[in-house]
């Protein structure tokens, strides 16, 4: 499974916001600037999230981005969703809509199973999580294991 480079700054400028001090407006270049990403990608990037509804965009002097809800409100999963769509796709459809025959028949099992595990992680990560510095336990246990950090 791969994350867009979409997906990760969407991410990473979110969690910029939610560690905004008391909910003061972020200028897109600051948080461009402050997770060192292209700020032309991530003004379409803020733009997206903020036709979902994870971010408000507000104008004039000290304008700029916040969080459109709370930051206990706003996972990781609704995040990547607002940018790229569903959270596991199989060849631009959703695992649920596929049908396989023959020997790869118990492969839609896998593509399911590979979704159920993504949203596991995804959707118990809140920005506010993020912000603090502090994951979910299910976030923690996988990641402790040094095998997890490998690459095979």
């Amino acid at each position: 499974m791969r994350i867009s480079a979409k997906a990760d700054y969407a991410v990473r400028a979110s969690a910029e916001l939610a560690a905004a001090s008391g909910g003061q407006p972020v200028p897109a270049e600051a948080l461009a600037r402050a997770q060192q990403v292209p700020h032309r990608f991530l003004e379409a990037i803020l733009s997206d999230l903020r036709r979902e509804g994870i971010v408000a965009s507000r104008r004039g002097a000290g304008g700029g981005y916040v969080l459109a809800r709370p930051a206990d409100k706003v996972t990781v999963a609704d995040v990547v969703r607002a940018v790229d769509g569903p959270l596991v796709f199989v060849r631009d459809a959703r695992p649920s809509d596929l049908e396989y025959t023959g020997a790869a028949a118990s492969l839609l099992h896998v593509w399911v199973a590979l979704r159920v595990n993504v949203r596991a992680v995804l959707e118990q990560v809140t920005l506010a999580d993020l912000a603090a510095g502090s994951l979910p336990d299910v976030v923690r246990v996988l990641t402790s294991d040094e095998a997890a950090w490998e690459n095979p």
